[in-house]
């Protein structure tokens, strides 16, 4: 048991520590595109936090969805954040998983350059958005009466800048078309319809943003109208941006390996003729390795002992007289 446990152990290492190795080289190639997707997830949330200082409560909006569904109050507000937070934390390990599993579809630093892509075009809208036009907030804490509906002007720049996180996103008000939270939501589930390879949890996955729409506003954190814009607004951007993006390298079939530049192809190609043949050996097996085609070594053997014994009976053949 300790043999086979150690043996495991070892090959998981060698997946880890290989598939670093090219998620690091692409990092040093992407990371403009990263730092900034990722710097804009600040400046979206200085944004809802500017907006809640122009937010006025008033009386709650008609609203179908509020007569369809039954409010869960203050109480189970928490329901919805649970939904939401399983599915964020459950895509961010999902993300990961070539650095673990044999099967790879995917190199991580690209699918997070591709999901901050949608984010980053789908939260500009929706800044755009809940800037021209305020709307009384559903939510209690947004409420008149309510002490933190309204945000007294701030003494200083800093105030503004530091967003009071995390109090000041938990409790923001004014941000309202469309909904953050479906943003990422349906951002997630529609990468993983895409790169996943469970038909099942890809239901599922559907299933989940389904009910999360439901408990947003069954919690009154939205209104209706917040969810359905971003059901279409999210989806289209999603569709607009991947049809334009180039594709990801598949690396189901392991015939897609790791992308280079032109220079770095060239480079190669020249250095090609001197390298010695085990250098390219070593290479092969890498690339075979990162794209989940690795020979277990029981296979290797198997195949090599196969090859010997073809090449002994095609030895002993020609040494056989004709007739005999």
């Amino acid at each position: 048991m300790a043999i086979y446990i150690a043996r495991e152990a070892t090959k998981l290492w060698r997946k880890v520590t290989a598939e670093t190795t090219v998620e690091l080289q692409l990092l040093f190639e992407k990371w403009r595109l990263l730092l900034a997707g990722i710097v804009f997830q600040y400046i979206h949330g200085l944004a809802a936090r500017g907006v809640h200082y122009l937010h006025r409560p008033g009386p709650l909006l008609q609203d179908l969805g509020f007569m369809a569904l039954p409010e869960l109050g203050q109480d189970k507000g928490y329901l919805s954040e649970t939904v939401f937070t399983s599915i964020f934390i459950t895509f961010v390990l999902w993300s990961f998983n070539p650095f673990i599993y044999h099967s790879k579809r995917f190199y991580t630093v690209l699918l997070w350059r591709r999901v901050l892509a949608f984010l980053v075009a789908s939260q500009f809208l929706r800044i755009v958005t809940f800037y021209s036009t305020q709307l009384p907030g559903p939510n209690y804490h947004c409420r008149e009466g309510s002490k933190l509906a309204t945000l007294p002007p701030p003494n200083n720049a800093l105030e503004v800048l530091l967003i009071n996180f995390p109090r000041g996103v938990l409790f923001g008000c004014g941000d309202l078309i469309f909904s953050s939270h479906m943003i990422f939501t349906l951002v997630f589930v529609r990468t993983y319809h895409k790169y996943g390879s469970r038909r099942l949890i890809k239901l599922f996955a559907w299933l989940m943003a389904i009910i999360q729409s439901l408990l947003i506003i069954a919690s009154r954190k939205h209104y209706s109208v917040d969810v359905v814009v971003a059901w279409y607004t999210v989806n289209l951007v999603v569709f607009f941006i991947d049809k334009n993006l180039p594709e990801m390298p598949d690396r189901t079939s392991g015939l897609s390996l790791l992308p280079v530049s032109t220079k770095d192809k060239d480079d190669r190609t020249k250095e090609e003729p001197h390298k010695p043949e085990k250098d390219s050996k070593m290479k092969d097996e890498l690339h075979k390795l990162l794209n989940g085609n690795t020979v277990d070594s029981t296979d290797w053997r198997g195949q090599m002992n196969g090859k010997h014994g073809e090449d002994m009976n095609h030895t002993l053949s020609d040494a056989t007289p004709n007739g005999a």
